[in-house]
């Protein structure tokens, strides 16, 4: 009988490593078929989950109070586990170059704790060569164990898109890779165990690290294309979004639409694969092209407010904005590295009052990670000019005739970044209208 079986029979357990967007989801999806172990560092968040808190909003804290996966911060924990999946971020630093640190923190954890006979394997977006060049020889250390015989590795990345209720985990289809037949085998009937849409065997570690890291390069640099045109319409004075309208009566048309492109995946994951193009002697033209657009978009958005104003007679010093979405898309609370904050940093310089909100977001986080404090909106008057960022569900409900009151006088600026109002209708009733 071998791994699978054996989990598949609760005779061995299954460790998720990293409880966050990825891994929550992961653990609870697999404690529905097997005995599951949820690790993170993160004591408060631990507590939090064991509360029926679900702080990711990913899978509800109703399925977070009735799943039967132990949940813990106490790495001693997963020396009764022998399937181990890592999923932690991989996040870039200042400079622009990854930062793996989480996943080298946890291949130490793991290795601590590993038992011959164990498989381990990685979910985090990383560069091709980092499972095999730099994981699997912490885990060799730390474990005293050797790899291909006491224990094997894989890699099967991470395709979850945060808050988005229609691909959820068990629906998108799972590229999975291992070190031998053997290993790749066993991988793909565990995670078969959950993913409905079935998986793919990708021909070695480094493929599918690979295709992860491109999957996200290649929309980033879609939307970039995108971003650029809205620019060049911009200054143009035609409606970007006519203008896509019109072409997307094509068959064979790319429906992309310009926006800002944040969070830990299409922002971050460029980087990874630049990072390693670099090591091989080639320098990325397009990707880095791309990246370079999309980073600058939070600080066009702020120019284009900044136009708006001034358009409006007002007195740039002073004036009270308010920015509806912090975080970096809709219906999600994640806001790392959201470029809605760079606009409200860039605005600020000029010394504009900044009134935030979002339903979603996390007060504190925000607070201690920006500095920026989170209002409700009807607390929210007089304002000069209003952003609507992110279009949460939760918006969806306020009109533009709503949006008037909260104004200072009729004087209106509107900057509806994705065009979420529509665009005749908001001039119709008088406002400075802008989007990408």
């Amino acid at each position: 009988m071998n791994l699978y079986e054996k989990i598949k029979n609760k005779e061995e357990k299954l460790s998720v490593i990293g409880l966050g967007y990825v891994g929550l989801p992961l653990a609870i999806s697999f404690a529905k078929k097997v005995e599951v172990i949820g690790f993170d560092i993160n004591k408060a968040k631990v507590e939090a989950y064991k509360r029926g808190v679900d702080v990711t909003n990913e899978v509800g804290s109703k399925n977070l109070r009735g799943t039967t996966a132990f949940l813990t911060s106490y790495e001693e924990e997963l020396q009764k586990a022998k399937f181990h999946i890592i999923a932690v971020p991989t996040p870039i630093n200042p400079d622009k170059t990854p930062n793996l640190d989480a996943v080298i923190r946890a291949s130490k954890i793991v290795g601590r704790n590993l038992t011959k006979g164990s498989i381990v394997v990685y979910e985090s977006t990383v560069y091709p060569g980092v499972t095999e060049d730099i994981c699997m020889p912490i885990l060799k250390k730390e474990s005293g164990l050797k790899c291909g015989i006491d224990f094997k590795i894989g890699y099967s990345p991470e395709r979850i898109n945060p808050g988005d209720r229609l691909h959820r985990l068990e629906m998108i289809k799972k590229v999975v890779s291992g070190m031998d037949e053997e290993t790749l085998d066993i991988i793909a009937k565990v995670y078969g165990l959950i993913i409905e849409a079935g998986v793919y065997k990708a021909e070695s570690i480094k493929v599918a690290e690979a295709a992860k890291v491109i999957e996200n390069s290649q929309r980033d640099i879609n939307i970039a294309f995108m971003n650029e045109l809205s620019i060049i319409f911009n200054k143009l004075g035609i409606d970007t979004q006519a203008v896509l309208r019109a072409a997307g009566t094509k068959w064979n048309f790319l429906k992309f639409t310009p926006g800002l492109v944040g969070g830990h995946c299409i922002g971050v994951d460029p980087y990874y694969l630049t990072y390693k193009a670099e090591q091989v002697g080639h320098h990325s033209q397009i990707i880095l092209a791309g990246r370079k657009i999309n980073d600058d978009m939070g600080k066009y958005v702020a120019e284009n407010t900044l136009k708006q104003l001034i358009k409006a007679n007002r007195q740039i010093k002073g004036c009270k904005v308010l920015v509806m979405g912090i975080t970096f898309k809709e219906n999600c609370p994640d806001i790392r590295n959201s470029k809605v904050i760079v606009i409200i940093n860039e605005l600020k310089e000029y010394g504009i009052e900044i009134e935030a909100i979002d339903p979603l977001a996390d007060k504190s986080e925000v607070q201690r990670e920006c500095g920026i404090k989170l209002s409700q909106v009807e607390d929210v008057t007089d304002v000069d000019a209003i952003i609507f960022a992110v279009p949460h569900e939760k918006f969806i409900n306020i009109s533009l005739k709503d949006l008037k009151k909260i104004y200072r006088d009729d004087k209106l600026v509107l900057i509806d970044i994705k065009g979420t109002f529509d665009k005749k209708e908001a001039e119709d009733l008088n406002y400075l209208y802008w989007r990408l």
